[in-house]
């Protein structure tokens, strides 16, 4: 069944997840916690018996709430920077996946550990995505409220077709995972990583030692760049979709199922997957195809049997 994802060959598999997969749009965390737990039974029936296993998840809803959070209580606390609120996620989500996967990993007899890893990425401080905002975090808002509160609050918003306004960040990109020896090992081991929360936590190098960068990685091109520095045999980046489209959410709206890196590039190259949701994600299938000779996959949870069989979501091949 795992033969449509993975080769035969290689590093072990890397998987990205979604941090709007993770938290609904209602904030429960106990729908967390199911779609969690969903997450990691998934995840296991695509594990290679071979190898471990590398996870990386994004955080955007959770990263921009502790924003709002640390905004909202500057008054008695010191609000805390980007970086180290990305710090914060990674230790949450990594704590709730990495139950849900033991849990997981355990109802079907194996016994594997599961470890989290707080993970620094080095970036560009001075890269201009550090003066163009791009990356969703927090909640979705009313159009009219979303325009409010980029008036009242300076706030940088996009629109999200069919979903709302939704505030933006700083998004440089990875360069360089600071603790990808460990990764390597652990995952070498047979373990299940999860490594790269919310993209990583964004520093810098200067004169020789690591300062913090407010901004938040994309954890879909952190998830490439792990699977390139691990020569994955396999990158799977699941999301809310079955499957990336043409013309999203238009009447001519067409699925695209199978694609070679030349057709995705055309396709991101003529406007067609935003920056701020598919557009990373697409980018970073290319990236990984064109270092690797193998396929990169975009689907959902829910489209996974689909998927498997070839007949829902995206593939990006050489």
């Amino acid at each position: 069944m795992s033969k449509a994802f993975w080769e035969d060959w290689g590093g072990p598999p890397v998987i990205a997840f979604g941090g709007n997969a993770l938290l609904p749009d209602s904030g429960d965390p106990k729908a967390a916690e199911r779609n969690a737990a969903a997450f990691a039974h998934a995840v296991v029936r695509l594990m290679p018996a071979d190898t471990g296993l590398v996870l990386v998840h994004g955080n955007g809803p959770q990263v921009g709430n502790a924003l709002l959070r640390s905004e909202a209580g500057a008054a008695e606390v010191h609000p805390s920077p980007l970086d180290v609120l990305v710090a914060d996620t990674q230790g949450s989500i990594g704590y709730l996946l990495g139950r849900s996967l033991s849990n997981a990993l355990s109802s079907e007899g194996r016994a594997l550990e599961v470890a989290t890893v707080v993970t620094q990425v080095v970036v560009d401080a001075g890269h201009p995505s550090m003066q163009n905002p791009t990356k969703p975090v927090g909640p979705f808002y009313w159009p009219d409220v979303g325009a409010n509160l980029a008036r009242e609050r300076g706030w940088k918003m996009v629109d999200v077709p069919g979903r709302g306004m939704r505030r933006v960040v700083p998004s440089p990109p990875p360069e360089e995972i600071v603790e990808i020896g460990a990764v390597r090992a652990l995952a070498a081991s047979g373990r299940i990583v999860v490594t790269g929360g919310g993209g990583g936590i964004p520093v810098a190098r200067h004169d020789g030692v690591l300062v913090g960068v407010e901004g938040v990685i994309d954890k879909d091109r952190t998830g490439s760049l792990v699977a390139r520095l691990l020569d994955a045999r396999g990158f799977v980046i699941f999301t809310e979709v079955g499957h990336a489209s043409r013309s999203f959410g238009k009447p001519d709206e067409q699925p695209l199922l199978d694609l070679t890196i030349a057709e995705a590039q055309a396709l991101l190259d003529a406007g067609e997957f935003p920056p701020g949701s598919m557009g990373p994600k697409i980018e970073s299938c290319i990236s990984y195809a064109k270092a690797t000779g193998r396929t990169g996959v975009i689907t959902s949870v829910e489209a996974l049997e689909g998927a498997l069989a070839g007949t829902d979501g995206t593939r990006v091949r050489p």
